[in-house]
Order: C-alpha cells, then sequence, then structure tokens
C-alpha cells in the first residue's frame, strides 16, 4: 500500500491507521482513547508535518500510523509534546500523496471485510447496460480527457462505468459503505481512488478547486423535506470545482432548483432535457461553468451555444 511506500515498511510489516473510518479522521475518537491509555512504543516514524508511525511489540507487532491532519483536535502533538518519543526516522510526503495513501488504506481495509463485524452483502452487482451508453453519449462531448475529476454519491459504481469506459479515472465517494464495498469487490471502483464519507464534510480534506470536474448521477430524489441538505451536498462538493460541474435528477424541478442554487454561487449553467422512452434514470441534466479569464472550457463554450 502506498502508506508502506511512505514510511518505509515491507508490504508485510502489519501497519494500521488508529481510526476505524475515514470520516473519524475529524474527530479522532479511537487516537484520543489509544493515546491516554498508554502505549508500549518500540520505535516512531515521523512523516513530517502530517503523521506519526508508532511501532508496536506488545500484544503483537504492528506498526500504528495517528494523524491530526484533518483535525482541529491536537490530541497527538500534545502526546508528542508530553512524552518526546525517540524518532527513529524522518520521511517526508506531499499532502496530496499522504491524502490518496489513507484513501486507500480505508478503501482496501473495507473491501476486506476489516472494519466491519460482518458481511450480508454477497455476490455480483447488475447494472442497467442502457444507462451507462446513454450516460456515455451524454458525457463523451462535454469532458475532456486527462481532467482530475470527482464523482460524488457514487453509490455502487453503476454511473461510474461510463466515466471508466470513456478512459476516465474518477475519485468517487459515498456515505454507504456497503455499496463502496460491494463496488470494490467486483473490481467497479478503484480502492485508490474510492472513499466513504459525508459529502458535506468534503471541504475538510479537499481544498477549494482541487478537481476540474465535478459531477454526480441521479442526485436526490430533492422535494422540500430534504433540499437544504442536498443544497448544501451540492454547494460544498460543487466548491472543489474549478472548471466545470455536471448533476442528473430525475425531474425537471429538481435540475431548476440545482441552477438556482449555483446561479447564486457565480456559476454560469444550463438545464438540459435528457429524457428517454424508459424516463428513469437522469432524464434532467445540469451543467455548470464557472468563468475562468485565462482558460475558456469546452463546458463554458457549450453553454453559450
Amino acid at each position: 500500500m502506498l502508506l508502506h511506500e511512505i514510511l518505509g515498511l515491507d508490504e508485510k510489516q502489519n501497519l494500521f491507521l488508529a481510526e476505524e473510518c475515514f470520516e473519524d479522521l475529524i474527530t479522532l475518537p479511537v487516537t484520543s482513547e489509544l493515546l491516554d491509555s498508554g502505549l508500549n512504543i518500540t520505535g516512531c516514524i515521523e512523516i513530517d508535518g502530517l503523521g506519526t508511525a508508532f511501532h508496536i511489540s506488545h500484544p503483537t507487532d504492528f506498526w500504528l500510523l495517528l494523524t491530526e491532519k484533518y483535525s482541529q483536535e491536537s490530541v497527538l502533538s500534545d502526546f508528542l509534546q508530553s512524552e518526546h518519543p525517540q524518532v527513529s526516522k524522518w520521511v517526508k510526503s506531499s499532502e496530496e500523496h499522504f491524502l490518496h495513501a489513507v484513501i486507500e488504506y480505508y478503501a482496501i481495509s473495507i473491501s476486506r471485510e476489516l472494519l466491519c463485524e460482518n458481511c450480508d452483502i454477497k455476490g455480483e452487482i447488475i447494472y442497467a447496460e442502457d444507462r451507462i451508453n446513454r450516460l456515455q453519449a451524454l458525457l463523451k462531448p462535454l469532458i475532456p480527457m486527462g481532467v482530475a475529476i470527482l464523482e460524488i454519491c457514487c453509490g455502487n459504481g453503476m454511473a461510474t462505468q461510463a466515466l471508466l469506459r470513456l478512459g476516465h479515472k474518477p475519485w468517487c465517494l459515498d456515505h454507504d459503505r456497503c455499496d463502496v464495498c460491494q463496488a470494490i469487490k467486483c473490481n467497479y471502483l478503484d480502492p485508490g481512488r474510492s472513499l466513504v464519507l459525508e459529502a458535506r464534510l468534503l471541504n475538510k480534506f479537499f481544498s477549494k478547486g482541487s478537481f476540474d470536474v465535478v459531477l454526480g448521477f441521479m442526485v436526490g430524489l430533492i422535494d422540500q423535506t430534504n433540499w437544504l441538505a442536498w443544497r448544501d451536498i451540492l454547494l460544498t462538493s460543487s466548491r472543489l470545482s474549478r472548471q466545470m460541474v455536471l448533476y442528473t435528477v430525475y425531474t425537471q424541478r429538481e435540475a431548476e432548483l440545482i441552477e438556482k442554487a449555483l446561479s447564486q454561487e457565480g456559476w454560469m449553467g444550463k438545464v438540459i432535457d435528457n429524457r428517454d422512452a424508459k424516463g428513469i434514470y437522469d432524464q434532467w441534466v445540469y451543467l455548470g461553468a464557472i468563468r475562468d479569464e485565462k482558460v475558456i472550457s469546452t463546458s463554458e463554450r457549450d453553454l453559450r451555444r
């Protein structure tokens, strides 16, 4: 795994992050508990400014990686200042590479059922091929190759297949651990680019403009009771895009709600009628572009037509 590479450890050496899920890196409940309980530390590797790995030899031999990079808590810093464990090695990593390594760790751990008590979901995923084909036709003229893509609310990766078949390599997230796990197990999602996270927490890990394109397929169903929650999800996610956003929904009204909310954030967008005879998936599309004085994007030119 990438974390082994960063720390310079052999792949055979046991390595664990303290927290039980990606989202817990914000509040650090397990990290706090472990540091308060006392650790039998026999070695220490410091990832400059990003985290610390402690070697634990009892009751079993393993490395425990702690990080407060994504938290407002300072429990690790306080521990290091008070206990002064002897650092055996200093290593460097970019923030981006470290985050990718952490994402990969949790995705692989989920797919190996290391973070669950049991798994009741078995078997292959059945996808609607006609939906994937329609999305390919929709996306091909809109998204240029080689751009950084984030797909929110990816579920079990059905719509993601359209991006993959077009040659894109999206980062994908969903709040449903079982959906993401099943898709990784079936090789429909890349464990190095998949994470389980509530989309409204994205800004805890990614800075504004981290991706060229942010999109989501069949977001909703959006109604009066949940619109404020969906508005927060879509605005938080869209702020991570420096060029284009695209969201598909079931009804025209949902698309128009998204258009209004994003126009207030400075997006130039339009609603596209994408209905077909079956009338099930991706019937309406919101496509938005944000103006860049240096670059007139493909999506913005499309919006001007």
